[in-house]
């Protein structure tokens, strides 16, 4: 039960960021070579729900 615990976690850690940061550029490199469309539009649209561009990160000390 704990294990499962950690694989949630270590994807929701790892995976989701990296899945935003993808989607973002790919976003970025859909727009520079045709412009903005429906596609890069929702490209940066679920990066944006998945991790915030300008959400404030906490800091420890």
């Amino acid at each position: 039960m704990i294990q499962k615990r950690i694989a949630q976690w270590a994807v929701m850690a790892v995976a989701v960021p990296l899945a935003a940061a993808g989607a973002r550029r790919l976003s970025h490199t859909l727009e520079a070579r045709r412009g903005p469309t429906g596609v890069s539009r929702l490209l940066a649209k679920g990066a944006d729900m998945l991790r915030p561009q300008k959400a404030k990160r906490r800091r420890f000390w």
